[in-house]
């Protein structure tokens, strides 16, 4: 599985960007997908993830209320609305994702970088104050 992210950039602070993760040729029907991101200097972070065919949805205390994850209706994409952008919220985002759901259950652990298989190379978010 070959993971793609899409939409990063460089937005004012306030503002908002879509990022996307397709897999190549794969459609999310029962995986755990989460966003994670990494600024210069500091530790991967876990920004949310999503259980596909199930919504369930999980956040970093970090970006609830700002940051939406959902799955598309043609299961293809997974995507992550991020409103309200502060400039804490520069960083790589990277999306990951694994085969079925956590071992470990819908939990904070899914937050964690060493639940998933798959990555994506990343996508630059840049917020400017």
């Amino acid at each position: 599985l070959q993971l793609s992210e899409f939409g990063g950039g460089s937005v004012q602070a306030a503002g908002s960007l879509r990022l996307s993760c397709v897999g190549s040729g794969y459609t999310y029907s029962r995986n755990a997908v989460g966003w994670f991101r990494q600024a210069p200097g500091k530790e991967r972070e876990g920004v949310s993830y999503i259980y596909t065919g199930a919504g369930r949805t999980y956040y970093a205390d970090s970006v609830k209320g700002r940051f939406t994850i959902s799955q598309a209706a043609d299961k293809t994409t997974v995507s992550l609305q991020m409103n309200s952008l502060k400039p804490d919220d520069t960083a790589m985002y990277y999306c990951a994702a694994r085969d079925g759901w956590l071992p470990s259950g819908f939990t904070s652990l899914g937050l964690q970088a060493y639940q998933y298989n798959y990555w994506g190379q990343g996508t630059q978010v840049t917020v400017s104050s």
